[in-house]
């Protein structure tokens, strides 16, 4: 092991999140160190399913002043988007600053949980020879993402046949025999569906709650992409985009099982991006079922007191926020829900850790992690500028955030008062300075 060398700044993980992040300390020239634990950038995006595409349009689904390629369809499919990640790599030369193959173990604060990060932190690494190293650096910023660990119901009984999460699902070789249960109705619970039924698979989709479906368009364009609806506040677009599903999708009820949501807005409920889930379903390739009570062999018996036969089960239950590599006790959580400040940066009882990604404001996500690691930028110059305490100052100013899917609009307002804060504060600063010159002078 090394011993410990003063270092300024980390990045863990080099994703679209830490490329992102790399890139704009980069743009503010600030130097910083990344890992990432694979040989490769693009995170989850080379290991995700084949049936995977954006659900959001290629247009506005992109990094700051990097479009995607005009020849990409609206709606990219999942190596089209790994490829534009990788040449984001490769434009910006940001690979030559990415540490491969080594994975950050640890993240300790400096002089203890009591110092909670205001000295600093000591991270230690692995890389894939076995070789560890140790570096100390002035704050890190975190960046690997929320769809690591995967999250599997505990369920009474055993099942016999074969039990796949949806980050562990390649495509339909996967499945075993010809009768397939998916557990969870979200974005990757459709797509996982759909996938199997149009491969004449017998589908059925467990939903334990309604949700809004909506189109991926209108009128033949991507939904974000309808200009005329920037006229209307987010309130009246929620209620215009119901209705335009009303209109071309209809009601849950008109689908034979499906439960219509308890909630009567987008804000507060949960819209899922797909309708070739619906357009199954009325082709009697995928039946709704409710949720599951236990297993019997290969028999899954429901809520509702039914029972169904099957060979493979696939859970698109979504994943638990990982931060492996700090102590569970440096982190605040609500339940399993890290406990957030200012846009979701800024982790709550800690000072110079900073978190890329960690909230996914619906809609495109990509441009989310540049906005962060923007305003990380100007938190970080502020910092080498003598306001130590700024975390906590944050954390004291904005209300905590402890959910990842949030609505984007709010999320957007409060990112521009965070922009508006430290502005103010980095002009304090230089008035300070320049007073303080003057006076010397």
């Amino acid at each position: 092991m090394t011993s410990p060398n003063k270092k300024k700044y980390a990045i863990i993980g080099a994703g679209a999140a830490g490329l992102s992040a790399l890139a704009q300390l980069h743009a503010a020239g600030i130097d910083a160190d990344c890992f990432e634990k694979s040989d490769r950038v693009a995170g989850h995006w080379n290991t995700d399913y084949e049936a995977l595409h954006l659900i959001t349009a290629r247009d506005q689904t992109h990094f700051e002043c990097f479009p995607m390629p005009d020849d990409y369809p609206h709606f990219p499919r999942r190596d089209q988007v790994r490829d534009y990640i990788s040449s984001y790599a490769d434009e910006f030369g940001l690979r030559e600053h990415i540490t491969f193959d080594t994975a950050v173990e640890t993240v300790d604060p400096i002089g203890g949980a009591e110092a909670a990060g205001r000295r600093g932190w000591r991270v230690r690494t692995r890389n894939s020879a076995g070789e560890t190293t140790e570096n100390e650096y002035e704050a890190v910023l975190v960046a690997n993402g929320h769809l690591r660990d995967p999250k599997i119901p505990q369920v009474e009984g055993t099942f016999v046949g074969k039990q796949l999460h949806s980050s562990q699902y390649a495509n339909t070789d996967d499945i075993e025999g010809r009768r397939v249960l998916v557990v969870g109705a979200g974005n990757s619970g459709c797509d996982l569906a759909v996938d199997a039924a149009q491969h004449r698979f017998d589908v059925d989709i467990v939903v334990r709650k309604g949700v809004f479906f909506q189109p991926k368009t209108y009128f033949g364009r991507p939904r974000q992409m309808l200009e005329w609806m920037n006229q209307f506040t987010p309130e009246e677009q929620d209620f215009i985009s119901r209705m335009l599903a009303k209109v071309s999708l209809g009601d849950n009820s008109e689908y034979p099982g499906l439960p219509s949501p308890a909630e009567s807005t987008l804000a507060d409920g949960y819209a899922v991006v797909n309708d070739l889930l619906l357009y199954w379903i009325h082709h009697g390739r995928i039946a709704v079922c409710p949720g599951v009570d236990r297993f019997d062999g290969n028999t899954v018996h429901f809520t509702d007191g039914t029972s169904g036969e099957y060979d493979t089960i696939l859970y698109a239950t979504g994943f638990h926020p990982s931060l492996p590599f700090l102590d569970d006790g440096l982190v605040e959580k609500d339940g399993t829900m890290p406990v957030k400040h200012a846009a979701g940066i800024i982790p709550a009882g800690l000072d110079n850790l900073y978190y890329i990604g960690l909230i996914a404001p619906r809609g495109p996500q990509i441009p989310i992690y540049g906005m962060q690691a923007k305003l990380v930028a100007k938190m970080l110059r502020l910092r080498e500028a003598g306001d130590v305490a700024l975390s906590e100052f944050l954390a004291g100013r904005f209300e905590p955030e402890t959910g990842i899917d949030i609505v984007r609009a709010p999320w957007l307002h409060e990112l521009a008062e965070v922009e508006t804060v430290l502005d103010s504060l980095a002009f304090a600063q230089e008035s300070r300075t320049e007073a303080t010159t003057g006076a010397r002078a």
